[in-house]
């Protein structure tokens, strides 16, 4: 097992990360509705506990929850990642289960990193394999697209011409144009999902471990349809894949920071139908990334799903870790706003997101730093119940996590901040996510 660099708490080696790991090891989740704690400084987990003591009620956690994506923008391995989040749990007195999720994974050595230290929740991401302009063929193109690809996907006419009814009465039709676009569209990235599928299932069957898989198809700009998800779902589990959760691209925008925007009830119709289709092939949970602050549909998804469902945060907790800075060191919040700004332009080019710089003001344009946390982080006082922030300047903040945790004099000072206000840290978290909790506790 390679050493990381002890950027957590203590240093790392491989006998007491096995010592933590024997103690508190993580689990499959199985049906269970799950909630996923992201952390990119590995000072968060406390928090995190305190949040699901307060209002976990049915819901199961994943503490220790981090995309490779993630890893190399805070040079963080799968080792420390999973440190922190066990050492966080066993000090804030975790008793009960937690899963671990190795988030958007994307090739074989991605898969030996995380499950030589424990993981058990895979997620496969094979973006790389979409082809996001499919929904916008015509039909020449997609035929001739279909032609460049026919002896690699041999599904085709078998679905072609089926319709099927869902339990809940939606009828699912898999008609000619359906099943080529399908095929155009994430054809590649199922074969690439399989074959990610039986290498985990290989290393897991070597080590005699547990484990369960989740699928990302939601990162694409124009949402998963009916018969998209059905086939995927249905090629995936006939291939033998262990499918847990299935996280599709939802109707509306799920942008990174902010609640939901659009149409709530077109929304919840169509996570009824999704959750259905979830019904008839598996039963697999529906997933919800870029679930963060999202909080105004989560009583939708619960009841679409009758609480069969998995949610998925991350950048959320590192905002809070700001909201700290912002009342114990307001110097430190400003030069941070500053610096995100600067490269705010380039870090969001891989992120959903609509906040202009100029929708936020400037630090020397707000004098009062209560004013500007409101501005970059909002509070939960001017929030109407039920509802998730809105703020602009959250993604600013948001997409830079980056830049700040490995700029050398931010990244330490910030956490030299949080080792020191911990208890801040702690109670902090746990209220944002005791509201995450609960707004998905009404809908069950």
């Amino acid at each position: 097992m390679a050493r990381e660099a002890p950027l957590g708490t203590g240093q790392l080696n491989e006998d007491n990360l096995l010592e933590i790991t024997m103690a508190s090891k993580p689990t499959v989740l199985g049906l269970t509705p799950s909630f996923g704690f992201g952390d990119r400084i590995g000072l968060a987990t406390p928090g995190h506990v305190e949040a699901m003591k307060r209002s976990g009620k049915t819901f199961a956690p994943i503490f220790p929850q981090q995309s490779i994506r993630e890893m190399a923008r805070t040079s963080r391995g799968p080792e420390q990642v999973m440190k922190d989040a066990l050492e966080g749990m066993t000090q804030a007195g975790w008793s009960g289960p937690t899963g671990a999720d190795a988030d958007h994974l994307k090739t074989e050595e991605d898969v030996n990193r995380t499950a030589a230290v424990g993981f058990t929740f895979f997620t496969i991401d094979p973006s790389g394999d979409v082809d996001a302009s499919a929904d916008n063929y015509d039909e020449p193109t997609l035929r001739d697209r279909f032609a460049s690809i026919r002896d690699r996907i041999g599904w085709v006419d078998a679905y072609k011409g089926r319709q099927h009814e869902l339990p809940n009465g939606t009828t699912v039709t898999l008609d000619e144009e359906a099943c080529l676009r399908c095929a155009v569209k994430y054809g590649l990235a199922i074969n690439s999902a399989v074959a990610l599928a039986d290498h985990i299932k290989s290393v897991h069957e070597a080590s005699g471990s547990d484990y369960e898989i989740e699928l990302s198809v939601d990162e694409t700009d124009q949402p998963t349809t009916l018969a998209e998800h059905y086939i995927i779902a249905d090629q995936c589990l006939s291939s033998g894949m262990k499918l847990v959760s299935l996280a599709p691209r939802f109707i509306g925008d799920f942008e990174k920071g902010v609640d939901f925007k659009g149409d709530a009830a077109l929304l919840e119709k169509s996570l009824h139908d999704h959750a259905a289709i979830a019904e008839l092939l598996g039963p697999y949970k529906l997933s919800l990334h870029s679930g963060s602050d999202k909080l105004s549909m989560y009583a939708a998804l619960s009841r679409a799903t009758k609480g069969r469902l998995h949610v998925k945060t991350a950048g959320t907790s590192y905002l809070e870790a700001l909201r700290v800075a912002a009342r114990h060191d307001e110097s430190l919040f400003r030069a941070i706003i500053d610096f995100s700004r600067e490269r705010y332009d380039t870090d969001k080019a891989t992120y959903h997101v609509s906040a202009k710089l100029d929708s936020a003001p400037t630090t020397k344009e707000v004098a009062d730093v209560t004013e500007l946390e409101r501005h970059y982080l909002e509070k939960w006082e001017d929030v109407p119940a039920g509802k998730g922030f809105t703020a602009p300047g959250r993604q600013i903040l948001h997409c830079t996590f980056g830049s700040v945790l490995t700029h050398a004099e931010f990244g330490p000072l910030l956490r030299s901040l949080l080792e020191s206000h911990l208890d801040t840290y702690t109670e902090v978290l746990a209220i944002h996510f005791s509201k995450h909790l609960e707004a998905l506790n009404a809908g069950l």
